[in-house]
C-alpha cells in the first residue's frame, strides 16, 4: 500500500488532469483556467501559497490533497483542504482515507486549530466519507464568492 507523499513541482501537469477531472465530475468543466505553469510557480516558488499532497498507484498520481493555510478571528491559524481528488478508476479503494489522513497529519504537525473545506450538497458519497471521519459537515452555512468578474464590477461601482 503506497503512501502520499509532497508533491514535486514535476507532478504539477498530473495534479492539473486530475483538477480538471474533479471539474468535469462536478460539472465545471470549463471552469479550470489555472496551467501547470501556474501549479508549479504557485506551488514551488519563493513563498508557496499551497501545499500538495499526491498519491501513487501503479507508478501514476491517482490522488492529490492541496491545502493552504487560512486564519479564522475565532480559532486563529487553520488549514484549508482546496480538493481532494482521487480518479474515478481508483474511488472506493482506500486512496481518499489516505489523502486525508496526510492532511489531518500535516494539520497537527503544524499546529492549527482547524481543518475546513466545502463539500457539493450532491455529493452524497463525499459526506458521508467526510461524516465517517468525524467531520461536521455543515449545512447551514453558504459558500459566497465574488469572481473576477464580479470583483470587477464591485470595484466599478465603489469608484
Amino acid at each position: 500500500m503506497n503512501h502520499p507523499r509532497l508533491a514535486l513541482k514535476q507532478d504539477m501537469p498530473r495534479v492539473l488532469e486530475l483538477i480538471q477531472e474533479l471539474a468535469t465530475f462536478e460539472k465545471e468543466t470549463d471552469a479550470v483556467e489555472i496551467n501547470s505553469s501556474d501549479l508549479q510557480q504557485d506551488g514551488f516558488g519563493s513563498h508557496p501559497k499551497f501545499t500538495c499532497f499526491v498519491l501513487e498507484e501503479d507508478d501514476t498520481i491517482e490522488g492529490i490533497a492541496l491545502v493552504y493555510p487560512r486564519y479564522s478571528t475565532w480559532k486563529g491559524e487553520i488549514l484549508h483542504l482546496e480538493d481532494l481528488i482521487v480518479s474515478e478508476k481508483y474511488r472506493g479503494k482506500g486512496l481518499g482515507t489516505r489523502l486525508l489522513d496526510a492532511v489531518v497529519k500535516y494539520a497537527k504537525q503544524i499546529g492549527v486549530k482547524r481543518v475546513s473545506w466545502e463539500v457539493l450538497d450532491w455529493n452524497e458519497s463525499a459526506i458521508k466519507f467526510y461524516q465517517s471521519k468525524g467531520a461536521n459537515v455543515m449545512r447551514d452555512w453558504d459558500v459566497v464568492q465574488l469572481d473576477q468578474h464580479g470583483i470587477e464590477n464591485y470595484i466599478n461601482n465603489i469608484n
